[in-house]
């Protein structure tokens, strides 16, 4: 695919909301991707002033004008109308009142994740259940009945959640051709489930090892990061929470069912910062990573369930895994030594970053052949030619915004839907260009792997994929 392809015409109006890393990092690739799309259609409206002069050099309407529930209607109505876009990239600003807000004047709409108004992940008069992602989600869903048939609402579409579930089923897919399993590809959830539990597969990490560094180190009292530090911060204050899958035998001492909705996922009393698992790339090899609540940990488990008599027979265990860039590291080391209280200063790196790579992919255990991983391996340098404003973690999350909203503006009316209801080949087709190497590899590491040497441990080897295995304690 040439990288000027145009993939969809828009010629409506389209507003970003928030302007951080990922609004700055899409911005170009809308203009570059759809025809139509000119810079006098397009508003900015964030929350600080950080962003402005990217925007001025694209002559794009910039508006430091915070939103909060009793000013986005005010702000946001003249500025949009029937068959106009809002990309919702911002932190503390409620996504479920801005979708409702798009049906009610006919907008189409898409986000990176499910967020709350400010202080929503950390509400103390919450219960831990109540600021998790399972109940954002829950909330989210609750809406489809009666916003069915209105504009279509695309909901947790950046690289995860959003990339990796289009990676899961393509990773199913190159296991069923490379283990002899003969498949079409399935047409529902329940045949993508059928397919999953037909090759075995027990548990999927969201495994993510981000290697960029840069010619500035952390300074004391400095939270440094390659991706939004506000959504980072917010997100890893949140329990920790997996989908929870039917081969589990050793519920956590520490883990919460919820007493509501659909019952895929569990929640640890532990904020998901200071919760680290066992996992692989093939690149790095194995290593410890967050377990940080994602919508996908949630969405995937939820998607590949398979029922039979209205009971659940088959769920893989699906979570997040990740190690991010060293500079992030001692960033919450540090953060949590101060029991949660963000640092005086935050910074994000982007043009001081040297050298590094995000290598960004879904990790499927459970099947004969070993341990599969599938996913991008981006590179600073190859992020830098690509696309202006970007490094090799935000171009995996605005190539997968960009390909979200043309499915969008090519699937209207379709109301509110995630990621794993969407085609997972035309995502790919729009994102992959941007994806650096987009590989498949298999490997022979399980968590059981030099364990009991320094130290007995508490481990079941009857089953390697159980989650006690991955869970570092």
């Amino acid at each position: 695919m040439a990288l000027d392809t145009k993939f969809q015409t828009f010629t409506g109006r389209m507003v970003i909301v928030g302007f951080g890393s990922i609004g700055q990092g899409v911005l170009p690739l809308l203009l570059r991707h759809l025809d139509g799309l000119t810079a006098d259609r397009i508003t900015i409206v964030t929350a600080e002033e950080r962003g402005r002069e990217e925007a001025e050099q694209y002559g794009v309407a910039f508006h430091n004008n915070p939103l909060n529930n009793d000013n986005f209607f005010q702000i946001l109505k003249p500025l949009l109308d029937k068959g106009d876009f809002l990309v919702n990239v911002s932190v503390d600003v409620s996504s479920i009142a801005l979708i409702e807000f798009c049906h009610r004047i006919g907008a189409n709409y898409i986000d990176t994740c499910i967020e709350p108004w400010a202080g929503g992940y950390t509400d103390p008069t919450l219960s831990p259940s109540l600021r998790s992602n399972y109940a954002l989600r829950e909330t989210a869903l609750a809406t489809r009945d009666r916003l069915a048939g209105g504009p279509t609402a695309v909901i947790t579409h950046g690289a995860n959640p959003g990339l990796v579930s289009h990676f899961v089923k393509q990773a199913l897919l190159n296991i069923a051709a490379d283990t002899g399993v003969e498949t079409d590809i399935p047409t529902d959830r329940d045949g993508w489930g059928r397919l999953a539990r037909t090759l075995g597969i027990k548990t999927i990490h969201v495994a993510e090892r981000d290697t960029q560094v840069s010619n500035q180190p952390k300074r004391i009292g400095e939270f440094v990061n390659t991706w939004s530090i506000d959504g980072f911060v917010g997100e890893g204050c949140q329990p920790a929470e997996l989908g929870w899958g039917t081969h589990e035998r050793h519920f956590p001492e520490d883990g919460r069912r919820h007493d509501f909705g659909s019952d895929a996922a569990i929640y640890l009393m532990r904020p998901g910062a200071s919760t680290k698992v066992r996992t692989w790339t093939p690149l790095e090899g194995p290593f410890h990573g967050f377990l940080i609540t994602h919508s996908e940990s949630i969405s995937i488990a939820d998607y590949f369930t398979v029922r039979e008599g209205g009971q659940v027979v088959y769920r893989p265990t699906c979570h997040y895994a990740y190690h991010p860039c060293d500079d992030a590291v001692k960033s919450i080391h540090e953060l949590a030594g101060k029991n949660w209280a963000m640092q005086a200063t935050q910074r994000l790196m982007m043009d001081e970053i040297t050298s590094g790579m995000d290598e960004l992919g879904v990790l499927l255990m459970g099947n004969p052949k070993g341990a599969y991983w599938y996913g991008s391996r981006m590179t600073i340098d190859e992020a830098r030619e690509l696309v202006p404003y970007n490094n090799a973690t935000s171009i995996q999350v605005t190539s997968t915004i960009l390909g979200g909203i043309v499915w969008a503006l090519e699937n209207p009316n379709r109301g509110v839907v995630e990621p794993d209801e969407i085609d997972f080949r035309r995502v790919l087709e729009i994102a992959t260009p941007y994806l650096g190497e987009v590989v498949g590899a298999y490997g022979d590491w399980t968590p059981l792997q030099d364990r009991n040497l320094l130290f007995p441990e508490d481990i079941d080897e009857s089953d390697p994929w159980q989650f006690k295995n991955f869970r570092v304690l």
